[in-house]
């Protein structure tokens, strides 16, 4: 396109005639090489700048200089294809596998020789032909460039072939199982006598997704106005649910009756209805299409249903006659009478239980063991420990006894502990005062004997009392003791030596055992458990 100046009239036909060119009623403009130019390319990219204008209309100013102008996307490389005959000698720099000049050993993909062509100069392959595909842009990113079609049509042939093989297979199969069943028709089991078509065009319904296995839960999505099933019951010994598969097997409302809830969970919905009888129908198809029977319950669920019921009349029909085979050689048939119903163990026990098999009314379930020895009582008792409380002490409700691991005494264990403590009550009841501990009686007791001897020796008046006190506080270890600080230091440094010539051993002083000894003893103790023992401070 020019970029001279244009007068009125020139520019309003160069106006009107790229509307039109826009619009389809008019040709796009071409290019010096005869290309089609888009008119919806804006001017700024149409136009050539002053110094690249010749006047014609170009998009050659848009590309790179020296870029190659043609189309690209048919260059692609050549497959297998060798440069020539091969050489009669191995040339040096070539592969040492193959002998070819192109790669190297490392990059051969010829199989490997035991010995090289390097070695043996045999088998010499024919260099490949390399070749610098200089690719656009769009060639390099096009994913079909390089596709040779007649690669399909090969792998069609090849499936077709392999196809009509598998067919003649399957017929020599079946003609086998025919012929097999003419010769043993009562021995056959009566899946077998499943009739089969003679018609192979038809079986392409084999191929078909087959169903889901009948232990499998199928999910689908739920809308947002649905309750999740994981917020159906919030307690924590609820139903199980399984995130994973999005599965709550057993009945959330634990207790209520499944016809009035809403959900009672995937187990009810998979056994309600026709599921079982649906499932059995599904296994059978599979077993049937196994022994190559054109059985599929989703291309014919007729045939599959009428099959299905002729199997279980033949199967019935086989399971009497050979039960009656067997009691006709062995006997015994009237061992198989059943007994009258008054035979029969009964129980007065009344168990419901619901669609799913839960228990509604009745026995529980048994609760889950672990994996201790449980309902287990040694030394004769016949409850476990921690069955019995009374005044802050656990024992056995068996005999009421708060010796843990004692024997158990029974009914007469209860009766000496109910007697106890009507002694203890009545005791207390007796002086309107609750019974004394054995500290307190301890007490008591030394003040009578200080009693006692100061009535005897009254001329040493409370002299002697004080000091038997002294003396029977100091073996309960009461009292203030004092301590000569003399003595204790000599204590202390027979106690350095002796626990130096010891090794520092822990036990008792040997031969002092006065109050100045054992002190010693306490203050240069080492407390191997002492948790500061070894602290140092390290701001010191």
């Amino acid at each position: 396109m020019s970029s001279g100046k244009l007068s009125k009239e020139e520019y309003q036909k160069q106006k009107d005639l790229d509307a039109a060119r826009k619009a389809g009623t008019a040709p796009p403009e071409l290019d010096e090489e005869g290309n089609e130019i888009n008119p919806h390319i804006p001017q700024y990219i149409v136009k050539a700048p002053w110094y690249l204008d010749t006047g014609a209309p170009t998009l050659k100013h848009q590309r790179m200089p020296g870029q190659d102008q043609g189309d690209s996307k048919d260059q692609w490389y050549a497959r297998g294809v060798r440069a020539g005959p091969a050489a009669t000698k191995y040339r040096k720099g070539a592969c040492a596998n193959c002998g070819a000049m192109t790669h190297k050993q490392k990059d051969c993909l010829e199989r490997p020789r035991k010995k090289g062509a390097k070695w043996t100069g045999d088998d010499i392959q024919a260099d490949e032909v390399v070749q610098d595909v200089d690719l656009s842009f769009e060639a390099k990113r096009d994913r079909w460039n390089g596709y040779d079609a007649e690669l399909h049509v090969q792998k069609m042939q090849e499936w077709e072939l392999v196809e009509e093989q598998r067919k003649k297979i399957r017929a020599k199969k079946v003609d086998e199982e025919l012929k097999q069943k003419a010769m043993e028709p009562e021995a056959k089991e009566t899946l077998d006598e499943v009739d089969t078509s003679s018609d192979e065009d038809d079986d392409e319904y084999k191929y078909a997704d087959k169903e889901e296995p009948s232990g499998a839960v199928r999910q689908t999505l739920r809308i947002r106005e649905d309750t999740a099933k994981y917020l159906r019951n919030l307690d924590l010994n609820s139903a199980h649910y399984d995130p994973k598969t999005r599965s709550m097997r057993d009945n959330p409302y634990k207790g209520k009756d499944p016809a009035d809830v809403d959900f009672a969970g995937d187990n009810f919905v998979r056994y309600t209805g026709e599921a079982r009888s649906m499932t059995d129908t599904m296994v059978f198809a599979w077993q049937a299409g196994e022994r190559g029977a054109d059985v599929h319950l989703q291309a014919n669920p007729s045939q599959a249903e009428f099959l299905y019921r002729e199997y279980l009349k033949k199967k019935d029909q086989v399971h009497d006659k050979q039960k009656a085979s067997i009691l006709e050689r062995y006997g015994g048939a009237e061992h198989l009478a059943k007994p009258p119903p008054e035979l029969l163990q009964q129980t007065e026990e009344y168990v419901e239980y619901s669609r799913t098999g839960r228990v509604i009314k009745g026995v529980e379930r048994a609760p889950a063991r672990s994996k201790y020895a449980e309902d287990v009582y040694p030394q004769n008792h016949t409850s476990v420990w921690g069955s019995y409380w009374t005044d802050g002490q656990w024992g056995y409700a068996c005999c009421h006894n708060t010796s843990y691991n004692s024997y158990c005494t029974g009914e007469a264990g209860k009766k000496a502990a109910a007697a106890s403590s009507r002694m203890i009550l009545a005791l207390a009841e007796g002086d309107g005062k609750a019974p004394k501990s054995l500290v307190d009686q301890h007490r008591e007791r030394l003040e009578a004997e200080a009693s006692s001897s100061s009535s005897k020796k009254k001329g040493k008046g409370a002299t002697a009392t004080e000091d038997l006190v002294r003396k029977r506080k100091h073996v309960l270890g009461e009292g203030d003791v004092e301590l000569s600080k003399s003595k204790l230091d000599e204590a202390l440094e027979r106690e350095r030596k002796r626990q130096k010539g010891m090794g520092a051993l822990p036990g008792p002083p040997g031969e002092d055992l006065s109050e100045e000894g054992l002190e010693a003893y306490r203050m240069l103790r080492k407390r191997t458990d002492d948790p500061m023992l070894n602290y140092k401070d390290s701001d010191v």
